[in-house]
Protein backbone atom coordinates (compact mmCIF):
# COMPACT_ATOMS: atom_id res chain seq x y z
CA UNK A 1 0.00 0.00 0.00
CA UNK A 2 1.23 3.61 -1.11
CA UNK A 3 2.38 6.05 1.64
CA UNK A 4 -0.72 7.89 0.14
CA UNK A 5 -3.65 5.58 0.43
CA UNK A 6 -2.16 4.99 4.14
CA UNK A 7 -2.62 8.82 4.43
CA UNK A 8 -5.80 9.02 2.90
CA UNK A 9 -7.02 6.43 5.36
CA UNK A 10 -5.78 7.84 8.55
CA UNK A 11 -7.62 10.81 7.09
CA UNK A 12 -10.80 8.99 6.92
CA UNK A 13 -10.65 7.52 10.12
CA UNK A 14 -9.82 11.28 11.70
CA UNK A 15 -12.82 12.50 10.09
CA UNK A 16 -14.71 9.80 11.52
CA UNK A 17 -13.84 9.65 15.03
CA UNK A 18 -14.21 13.45 14.79
CA UNK A 19 -17.57 13.32 13.68
CA UNK A 20 -17.92 11.12 16.49
CA UNK A 21 -16.66 13.02 18.95
CA UNK A 22 -19.23 15.91 18.11
CA UNK A 23 -21.97 13.45 18.29
CA UNK A 24 -21.17 12.35 21.66
CA UNK A 25 -20.40 16.34 22.57
CA UNK A 26 -24.37 16.80 21.01
CA UNK A 27 -25.93 13.69 23.15
CA UNK A 28 -23.99 15.00 26.20
CA UNK A 29 -25.23 18.84 25.74
CA UNK A 30 -28.60 17.23 25.03
CA UNK A 31 -28.74 15.45 28.83
CA UNK A 32 -27.67 18.42 30.29
CA UNK A 33 -30.22 20.48 29.42
CA UNK A 34 -33.03 17.82 30.32
CA UNK A 35 -30.57 17.63 33.73
CA UNK A 36 -30.21 21.51 34.40
CA UNK A 37 -31.42 23.20 31.46
CA UNK A 38 -34.67 24.84 30.26
CA UNK A 39 -37.23 22.54 29.23
CA UNK A 40 -39.49 25.02 27.45
CA UNK A 41 -39.71 24.77 23.40
CA UNK A 42 -40.50 28.77 23.02
CA UNK A 43 -38.24 30.48 20.98
CA UNK A 44 -36.32 32.96 22.75
CA UNK A 45 -35.67 36.50 21.26
CA UNK A 46 -33.07 39.18 21.87
CA UNK A 47 -35.24 41.78 22.52
CA UNK A 48 -31.72 44.05 22.81
CA UNK A 49 -30.16 43.48 19.36
CA UNK A 50 -28.31 46.73 20.11
CA UNK A 51 -26.70 45.66 23.59
CA UNK A 52 -22.98 44.73 24.04
CA UNK A 53 -21.28 42.35 25.85
CA UNK A 54 -21.46 42.39 29.74
CA UNK A 55 -17.86 41.59 29.88
CA UNK A 56 -16.63 43.52 26.43
CA UNK A 57 -13.38 44.19 26.95
CA UNK A 58 -14.10 48.05 24.71
CA UNK A 59 -12.47 50.97 26.77
CA UNK A 60 -15.48 52.91 25.54
CA UNK A 61 -17.48 53.49 28.34
CA UNK A 62 -21.71 53.41 27.86
CA UNK A 63 -23.01 55.81 30.22
CA UNK A 64 -26.07 54.05 31.65
CA UNK A 65 -28.96 56.30 33.83
CA UNK A 66 -29.97 54.24 36.89
CA UNK A 67 -31.71 56.91 38.27
CA UNK A 68 -35.73 56.49 38.68
CA UNK A 69 -38.65 58.23 39.89
CA UNK A 70 -40.42 56.61 43.40
CA UNK A 71 -43.41 58.11 44.49
CA UNK A 72 -43.60 57.99 48.35
CA UNK A 73 -43.90 54.74 49.85
CA UNK A 74 -45.26 53.56 46.05
CA UNK A 75 -43.24 51.45 43.93
CA UNK A 76 -44.55 50.14 40.60
CA UNK A 77 -44.31 46.60 39.61
CA UNK A 78 -43.70 44.94 36.06
CA UNK A 79 -45.59 41.66 37.35
CA UNK A 80 -49.33 41.67 35.74
CA UNK A 81 -51.80 40.83 38.55
CA UNK A 82 -54.94 38.78 37.55
CA UNK A 83 -57.18 40.01 40.52
CA UNK A 84 -56.95 36.54 42.30
CA UNK A 85 -53.60 37.59 44.75
CA UNK A 86 -53.18 37.81 48.59
CA UNK A 87 -52.57 41.82 48.79
CA UNK A 88 -52.70 43.78 51.33
CA UNK A 89 -56.25 44.72 51.02
CA UNK A 90 -57.60 41.37 51.81
CA UNK A 91 -57.49 37.48 50.85
CA UNK A 92 -59.64 36.75 47.74
CA UNK A 93 -61.93 33.84 47.83
CA UNK A 94 -65.42 32.90 46.35
CA UNK A 95 -68.46 32.29 48.41
CA UNK A 96 -67.84 28.61 48.72
CA UNK A 97 -65.38 28.79 50.98
CA UNK A 98 -66.68 28.44 54.18
CA UNK A 99 -65.65 31.06 56.81
CA UNK A 100 -65.63 31.78 60.63
CA UNK A 101 -66.01 35.12 62.49
CA UNK A 102 -63.69 35.61 65.66
CA UNK A 103 -64.75 38.77 67.32
CA UNK A 104 -61.71 39.91 69.48
CA UNK A 105 -63.13 41.96 72.50
CA UNK A 106 -61.95 45.40 72.71
CA UNK A 107 -60.29 46.15 76.35
CA UNK A 108 -62.35 49.48 76.65
CA UNK A 109 -65.49 48.01 76.69
CA UNK A 110 -64.10 46.41 79.95
CA UNK A 111 -63.62 48.14 83.07
CA UNK A 112 -64.93 51.12 84.87
CA UNK A 113 -64.49 53.43 81.68
CA UNK A 114 -66.83 50.71 79.74
CA UNK A 115 -70.13 53.19 79.19
CA UNK A 116 -67.57 56.05 78.02
CA UNK A 117 -67.26 54.28 74.94
CA UNK A 118 -69.46 52.66 71.88
CA UNK A 119 -69.10 50.81 68.89
CA UNK A 120 -69.08 52.39 65.53
CA UNK A 121 -68.00 49.57 63.04
CA UNK A 122 -65.63 47.00 62.40
CA UNK A 123 -62.27 46.27 60.62
CA UNK A 124 -61.80 43.16 59.73
CA UNK A 125 -58.61 41.05 58.84
CA UNK A 126 -58.76 37.94 56.57
CA UNK A 127 -56.27 35.33 56.98
CA UNK A 128 -56.52 31.74 55.46
CA UNK A 129 -56.58 28.41 57.64
CA UNK A 130 -56.34 24.81 57.37
CA UNK A 131 -57.72 21.85 58.96
CA UNK A 132 -55.80 18.47 58.95
CA UNK A 133 -57.53 15.63 57.13
CA UNK A 134 -61.08 16.76 58.17
CA UNK A 135 -63.28 13.97 57.96
CA UNK A 136 -67.02 13.74 59.45
CA UNK A 137 -68.92 10.69 60.92
CA UNK A 138 -72.17 10.76 59.37
CA UNK A 139 -74.65 9.33 62.32
CA UNK A 140 -77.97 8.25 60.80
CA UNK A 141 -80.30 8.36 63.67
CA UNK A 142 -83.76 6.70 62.64
CA UNK A 143 -86.43 6.25 65.37
CA UNK A 144 -88.19 2.92 66.35
CA UNK A 145 -91.92 3.70 65.90
CA UNK A 146 -94.05 1.10 67.68
CA UNK A 147 -97.76 1.30 67.07
CA UNK A 148 -100.05 1.32 70.41
CA UNK A 149 -103.08 -0.62 69.59
CA UNK A 150 -101.43 -3.07 67.21
CA UNK A 151 -98.24 -3.58 69.11
CA UNK A 152 -96.32 -3.17 65.33
CA UNK A 153 -92.61 -1.79 65.47
CA UNK A 154 -90.99 0.18 62.25
CA UNK A 155 -87.84 1.94 61.95
CA UNK A 156 -87.53 4.08 58.60
CA UNK A 157 -84.80 2.87 56.29
CA UNK A 158 -81.73 4.47 55.93
CA UNK A 159 -80.49 6.52 53.04
CA UNK A 160 -79.29 4.14 49.95
CA UNK A 161 -75.93 4.22 49.25
CA UNK A 162 -73.81 4.19 45.96
CA UNK A 163 -71.81 0.74 47.32
CA UNK A 164 -74.05 -1.29 48.71
CA UNK A 165 -72.68 -2.33 52.47
CA UNK A 166 -70.59 -0.23 52.34
CA UNK A 167 -69.91 2.10 55.22
CA UNK A 168 -68.15 4.85 53.44
CA UNK A 169 -70.04 8.10 51.87
CA UNK A 170 -70.14 9.06 48.33
CA UNK A 171 -68.21 12.44 49.24
CA UNK A 172 -65.53 9.82 50.70
CA UNK A 173 -65.13 7.82 47.60
CA UNK A 174 -65.18 10.83 45.08
CA UNK A 175 -62.55 12.41 47.69
CA UNK A 176 -60.36 8.95 47.31
CA UNK A 177 -60.54 9.28 43.68
CA UNK A 178 -59.89 13.28 43.12
CA UNK A 179 -56.74 12.66 45.80
CA UNK A 180 -55.10 9.70 43.68
CA UNK A 181 -56.32 11.28 40.51
CA UNK A 182 -56.08 15.02 40.30
CA UNK A 183 -53.54 15.38 43.32
CA UNK A 184 -51.42 12.21 42.72
CA UNK A 185 -51.80 11.15 46.32
CA UNK A 186 -51.43 7.50 46.13
CA UNK A 187 -53.71 5.43 48.75
CA UNK A 188 -51.23 4.78 51.13
CA UNK A 189 -50.48 8.23 52.33
CA UNK A 190 -54.27 8.91 52.11
CA UNK A 191 -54.70 6.05 54.83
CA UNK A 192 -51.51 7.55 56.83
CA UNK A 193 -53.67 10.75 56.55
CA UNK A 194 -57.01 8.86 57.98
CA UNK A 195 -54.71 7.33 60.93
CA UNK A 196 -53.24 10.97 61.65
CA UNK A 197 -56.74 12.48 61.90
CA UNK A 198 -58.31 9.19 63.73
CA UNK A 199 -60.41 7.46 61.30
CA UNK A 200 -58.71 3.81 61.21
CA UNK A 201 -60.01 1.70 58.55
CA UNK A 202 -57.40 -0.68 56.45
CA UNK A 203 -55.50 -0.15 53.52
CA UNK A 204 -57.56 -3.17 51.62
CA UNK A 205 -60.40 -1.40 52.45
CA UNK A 206 -59.61 2.16 50.55
CA UNK A 207 -58.57 -0.03 47.57
CA UNK A 208 -61.57 -2.06 47.31
CA UNK A 209 -63.68 1.41 47.37
CA UNK A 210 -61.80 3.15 44.77
CA UNK A 211 -61.45 -0.09 42.64
CA UNK A 212 -65.72 -0.34 43.24
CA UNK A 213 -66.48 3.28 42.39
CA UNK A 214 -64.14 3.23 39.29
CA UNK A 215 -66.07 0.39 38.01
CA UNK A 216 -69.15 2.31 38.42
CA UNK A 217 -67.69 4.94 36.13
CA UNK A 218 -67.19 2.66 33.21
CA UNK A 219 -69.97 2.80 31.42
CA UNK A 220 -69.08 7.04 31.54
CA UNK A 221 -65.80 5.98 30.14
CA UNK A 222 -67.07 3.81 27.27
CA UNK A 223 -69.38 6.62 25.82
CA UNK A 224 -66.61 9.50 26.25
CA UNK A 225 -64.68 6.68 24.30
CA UNK A 226 -67.35 6.65 21.75
CA UNK A 227 -67.76 10.33 21.34
CA UNK A 228 -64.06 10.69 20.87
CA UNK A 229 -63.97 8.16 18.12
CA UNK A 230 -66.65 10.16 15.98
CA UNK A 231 -64.95 13.44 15.80
CA UNK A 232 -63.26 14.54 13.03
CA UNK A 233 -60.02 15.22 14.27
CA UNK A 234 -58.18 13.06 16.51
CA UNK A 235 -55.06 13.31 17.91
CA UNK A 236 -53.43 9.80 19.90
CA UNK A 237 -49.78 9.35 21.68
CA UNK A 238 -48.83 6.66 23.89
CA UNK A 239 -46.95 7.07 27.33
CA UNK A 240 -45.50 4.09 29.58
CA UNK A 241 -46.98 3.18 33.18
CA UNK A 242 -45.53 -0.08 34.88
CA UNK A 243 -48.04 -2.50 35.49
CA UNK A 244 -48.04 -6.24 36.76
CA UNK A 245 -45.27 -7.91 37.57
CA UNK A 246 -43.04 -10.41 35.37
CA UNK A 247 -43.30 -14.03 35.33
CA UNK A 248 -40.05 -13.72 35.55
CA UNK A 249 -37.67 -11.49 38.34
CA UNK A 250 -38.79 -11.16 41.44
CA UNK A 251 -39.48 -7.73 41.96
CA UNK A 252 -39.82 -6.54 38.50
CA UNK A 253 -42.94 -4.49 36.74
CA UNK A 254 -44.10 -4.86 33.64
CA UNK A 255 -43.91 -1.76 30.68
CA UNK A 256 -47.24 -1.42 29.28
CA UNK A 257 -48.83 2.19 27.98
CA UNK A 258 -52.00 4.26 27.89
CA UNK A 259 -52.67 5.04 24.79
CA UNK A 260 -54.55 9.05 25.13
CA UNK A 261 -56.95 9.93 22.38
CA UNK A 262 -58.33 13.89 22.52
CA UNK A 263 -61.35 14.34 20.60
CA UNK A 264 -62.59 17.33 19.08
CA UNK A 265 -64.95 18.00 22.12
CA UNK A 266 -61.88 18.86 24.27
CA UNK A 267 -62.65 15.08 25.25
CA UNK A 268 -59.84 12.62 26.54
CA UNK A 269 -59.58 9.20 26.71
CA UNK A 270 -56.59 6.84 28.22
CA UNK A 271 -56.82 3.72 27.04
CA UNK A 272 -54.37 1.01 28.34
CA UNK A 273 -52.27 -1.13 26.54
CA UNK A 274 -49.75 -4.22 27.80
CA UNK A 275 -47.55 -2.98 24.44
CA UNK A 276 -46.68 -0.18 22.20
CA UNK A 277 -47.59 -2.00 19.02
CA UNK A 278 -49.63 -1.21 16.45
CA UNK A 279 -52.12 -3.29 17.06
CA UNK A 280 -54.04 -1.63 19.59
CA UNK A 281 -54.29 1.78 17.62
CA UNK A 282 -55.44 -0.25 15.24
CA UNK A 283 -58.44 -1.95 17.65
CA UNK A 284 -59.48 1.72 19.35
CA UNK A 285 -59.82 3.74 16.09
CA UNK A 286 -61.88 0.29 14.12
CA UNK A 287 -64.38 2.46 12.84
CA UNK A 288 -63.07 6.26 12.62
CA UNK A 289 -63.44 8.24 10.15
CA UNK A 290 -61.66 11.42 9.60
CA UNK A 291 -57.61 13.16 10.22
CA UNK A 292 -55.50 11.27 13.03
CA UNK A 293 -52.70 13.55 14.29
CA UNK A 294 -50.00 12.10 15.85
CA UNK A 295 -46.14 12.11 16.16
CA UNK A 296 -43.57 10.52 13.74
CA UNK A 297 -43.71 6.86 15.57
CA UNK A 298 -44.20 4.08 12.79
CA UNK A 299 -46.83 2.52 14.15
CA UNK A 300 -49.50 4.76 13.65
CA UNK A 301 -48.88 4.77 9.83
CA UNK A 302 -49.08 1.54 10.04
CA UNK A 303 -52.52 1.44 11.51
CA UNK A 304 -53.34 3.91 9.25
CA UNK A 305 -52.57 1.61 6.34
CA UNK A 306 -54.43 -0.98 7.91
CA UNK A 307 -57.73 1.17 8.53
CA UNK A 308 -57.52 2.12 4.58
CA UNK A 309 -56.70 -0.96 2.91
CA UNK A 310 -60.53 -1.25 2.07
CA UNK A 311 -61.53 2.27 1.78
CA UNK A 312 -59.19 5.55 2.21
CA UNK A 313 -61.54 7.15 5.03
CA UNK A 314 -58.23 7.99 7.49
CA UNK A 315 -56.23 10.92 6.57
CA UNK A 316 -52.61 10.99 8.77
CA UNK A 317 -51.27 14.04 9.81
CA UNK A 318 -47.77 14.19 11.84
CA UNK A 319 -46.64 17.17 14.21
CA UNK A 320 -44.53 20.04 13.62
CA UNK A 321 -43.09 19.97 17.15
CA UNK A 322 -42.02 16.72 17.12
CA UNK A 323 -39.83 18.07 13.93
CA UNK A 324 -38.63 20.59 15.36
CA UNK A 325 -37.41 18.94 18.11
CA UNK A 326 -34.90 17.08 16.17
CA UNK A 327 -33.19 20.12 14.34
CA UNK A 328 -32.87 21.42 18.28
CA UNK A 329 -31.00 18.72 18.77
CA UNK A 330 -28.87 19.55 15.83
CA UNK A 331 -27.76 22.90 17.02
CA UNK A 332 -24.73 21.80 18.55
CA UNK A 333 -23.03 20.36 15.46
CA UNK A 334 -24.98 22.26 12.78
CA UNK A 335 -25.90 25.39 14.85
CA UNK A 336 -26.21 27.22 11.18
CA UNK A 337 -28.68 24.75 9.44
CA UNK A 338 -30.30 24.09 12.11
CA UNK A 339 -31.09 27.16 13.55
CA UNK A 340 -32.52 28.19 10.08
CA UNK A 341 -35.12 25.10 9.90
CA UNK A 342 -36.07 26.40 13.71
CA UNK A 343 -36.31 29.55 12.41
CA UNK A 344 -38.88 28.57 9.63
CA UNK A 345 -40.67 26.64 11.58
CA UNK A 346 -41.27 29.64 14.31
CA UNK A 347 -42.11 31.79 11.44
CA UNK A 348 -45.52 29.29 10.77
CA UNK A 349 -46.05 29.29 14.22
CA UNK A 350 -46.58 33.33 14.05
CA UNK A 351 -49.07 32.15 11.23
CA UNK A 352 -51.20 30.31 13.77
CA UNK A 353 -50.84 32.62 16.10
CA UNK A 354 -52.66 35.44 14.25
CA UNK A 355 -55.03 32.38 13.44
CA UNK A 356 -55.84 32.19 16.33
CA UNK A 357 -56.12 35.68 17.68
CA UNK A 358 -57.56 37.66 15.15
CA UNK A 359 -59.82 35.33 13.18
CA UNK A 360 -62.79 33.52 13.96
CA UNK A 361 -63.79 32.11 10.66
CA UNK A 362 -62.89 28.42 9.51
CA UNK A 363 -63.18 29.83 5.76
CA UNK A 364 -61.02 32.51 6.58
CA UNK A 365 -58.68 30.91 8.78
CA UNK A 366 -58.00 27.89 6.30
CA UNK A 367 -56.95 31.47 3.13
CA UNK A 368 -54.55 32.61 5.51
CA UNK A 369 -53.07 29.35 5.89
CA UNK A 370 -52.84 28.46 2.28
CA UNK A 371 -51.60 32.21 1.19
CA UNK A 372 -49.03 32.53 4.10
CA UNK A 373 -48.09 29.66 5.51
CA UNK A 374 -48.28 27.52 2.18
CA UNK A 375 -45.56 29.32 0.61
CA UNK A 376 -43.44 29.05 3.97
CA UNK A 377 -43.70 24.97 3.93
CA UNK A 378 -43.23 24.93 0.46
CA UNK A 379 -39.37 26.90 0.89
CA UNK A 380 -39.20 24.89 3.86
CA UNK A 381 -38.97 21.49 2.31
CA UNK A 382 -36.90 22.90 -0.96
CA UNK A 383 -34.51 23.64 1.67
CA UNK A 384 -34.19 20.26 3.35
CA UNK A 385 -33.76 18.95 -0.34
CA UNK A 386 -31.16 21.51 -1.13
CA UNK A 387 -29.52 20.33 2.60
CA UNK A 388 -29.95 16.60 1.92
CA UNK A 389 -27.69 17.03 -1.38
CA UNK A 390 -24.55 18.15 0.82
CA UNK A 391 -22.00 15.32 1.01
CA UNK A 392 -20.17 16.08 4.37
CA UNK A 393 -23.40 15.29 5.90
CA UNK A 394 -22.93 11.95 7.61
CA UNK A 395 -25.76 9.50 8.38
CA UNK A 396 -24.87 9.96 12.31
CA UNK A 397 -25.39 13.45 11.94
CA UNK A 398 -27.94 14.63 13.92
CA UNK A 399 -29.00 17.07 10.95
CA UNK A 400 -28.82 13.99 8.32
CA UNK A 401 -31.24 12.38 10.76
CA UNK A 402 -33.68 15.97 11.14
CA UNK A 403 -33.66 16.05 7.66
CA UNK A 404 -34.56 12.18 6.31
CA UNK A 405 -37.01 12.42 9.65
CA UNK A 406 -39.26 15.94 7.97
CA UNK A 407 -38.72 14.54 4.08
CA UNK A 408 -40.01 10.82 4.82
CA UNK A 409 -43.63 12.54 6.48
CA UNK A 410 -43.81 15.70 4.26
CA UNK A 411 -47.49 14.48 2.89
CA UNK A 412 -48.53 14.56 6.91
CA UNK A 413 -46.66 17.29 7.72
CA UNK A 414 -48.42 19.11 5.30
CA UNK A 415 -52.27 18.21 5.95
CA UNK A 416 -52.78 21.19 8.14
CA UNK A 417 -52.57 23.55 5.03
CA UNK A 418 -55.69 22.25 3.77
CA UNK A 419 -58.10 21.49 7.13
CA UNK A 420 -58.08 23.96 9.06
CA UNK A 421 -59.83 22.04 12.28
CA UNK A 422 -56.01 20.18 11.71
CA UNK A 423 -53.65 21.48 14.69
CA UNK A 424 -50.12 22.16 13.78
CA UNK A 425 -48.93 19.94 16.59
CA UNK A 426 -50.50 17.48 19.31
CA UNK A 427 -48.81 20.08 22.28
CA UNK A 428 -52.74 19.94 23.23
CA UNK A 429 -52.94 16.51 23.95
CA UNK A 430 -49.41 16.06 25.68
CA UNK A 431 -50.03 18.91 28.04
CA UNK A 432 -53.58 16.63 28.74
CA UNK A 433 -51.61 13.68 29.36
CA UNK A 434 -48.97 14.85 31.74
CA UNK A 435 -51.00 13.78 34.27
CA UNK A 436 -49.55 10.59 34.09
CA UNK A 437 -45.60 11.01 34.15
CA UNK A 438 -46.48 13.72 37.31
CA UNK A 439 -48.52 10.70 39.14
CA UNK A 440 -46.35 8.51 37.97
CA UNK A 441 -43.34 10.38 40.16
CA UNK A 442 -45.51 9.69 43.24
CA UNK A 443 -47.38 5.86 42.70
CA UNK A 444 -44.46 4.88 40.35
CA UNK A 445 -46.21 2.07 38.99
CA UNK A 446 -49.98 0.44 39.10
CA UNK A 447 -49.92 -3.08 41.22
CA UNK A 448 -51.46 -4.72 38.35
CA UNK A 449 -52.91 -4.38 34.86
CA UNK A 450 -56.17 -4.09 36.01
CA UNK A 451 -55.03 -1.28 38.29
CA UNK A 452 -53.81 0.33 35.44
CA UNK A 453 -57.01 0.10 33.53
CA UNK A 454 -58.97 1.38 36.23
CA UNK A 455 -56.56 4.50 36.50
CA UNK A 456 -57.07 4.92 32.62
CA UNK A 457 -60.41 5.40 33.38
CA UNK A 458 -60.49 7.11 36.31
CA UNK A 459 -58.16 10.01 34.27
CA UNK A 460 -60.25 10.06 31.28
CA UNK A 461 -62.86 11.77 32.82
CA UNK A 462 -60.77 13.87 35.55
CA UNK A 463 -59.35 15.29 32.83
CA UNK A 464 -62.43 15.96 30.08
CA UNK A 465 -63.66 17.56 33.63
CA UNK A 466 -60.54 20.16 33.35
CA UNK A 467 -60.71 20.54 29.96
CA UNK A 468 -64.11 21.45 30.06
CA UNK A 469 -63.57 23.52 33.54
CA UNK A 470 -65.88 21.81 35.83
CA UNK A 471 -64.69 21.14 39.43
CA UNK A 472 -64.24 17.02 39.18
CA UNK A 473 -64.95 16.46 42.86
CA UNK A 474 -68.48 17.98 42.05
CA UNK A 475 -68.59 15.99 38.94
CA UNK A 476 -67.82 12.31 40.85
CA UNK A 477 -70.43 13.32 43.66
CA UNK A 478 -73.13 14.32 41.34
CA UNK A 479 -72.59 11.23 38.89
CA UNK A 480 -72.46 9.19 42.28
CA UNK A 481 -75.49 10.47 43.54
CA UNK A 482 -77.28 9.95 40.01
CA UNK A 483 -76.31 6.09 40.48
CA UNK A 484 -78.30 6.15 43.45
CA UNK A 485 -81.39 7.29 41.60
CA UNK A 486 -80.87 4.91 39.41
Amino acid sequence: MKITEINQLQQTKIQALEEDILVFKQQLDWFKRQLFGRKSEKQLFDKLGAQGSLFATDKAVVSIDTSTDIKAHKRKSNKQLNGDEVNDTGLRFDASVPTKVIDIPAPELQGDDAEHYEIIGYKETNRLAQQPGSYTILIYRRPIVRHKREQTVKTPSAPSNVLEGCYADVSLIAGLMVDKGVYHLPLYRQHQRMIDSGVHISRATLINWVQKGIELLRPIYQANLKSIINSQTLAMDEVPIKAGRKSKGKGKMKQTYFWPMFGDNNEIAFTWSSSRGFLHAQNQLEGFTGTLLTDGYAAYSKTVAKLNEKEKTVTHATCWVHARRYFDRALLIEPIAAQAAIDKIAQLYKNEKHIKDKITEVSDALAYRQKHSEPLVTEFFNWVYEQRQRTDLTPQNPLSKALNYVNERQVELKVFLSNPAVAMDTNHLERALRVIPMGRKNYLFCWSELGAEQLGILQSLLVTCRLQEINPYHYLVDVCNGLMKL
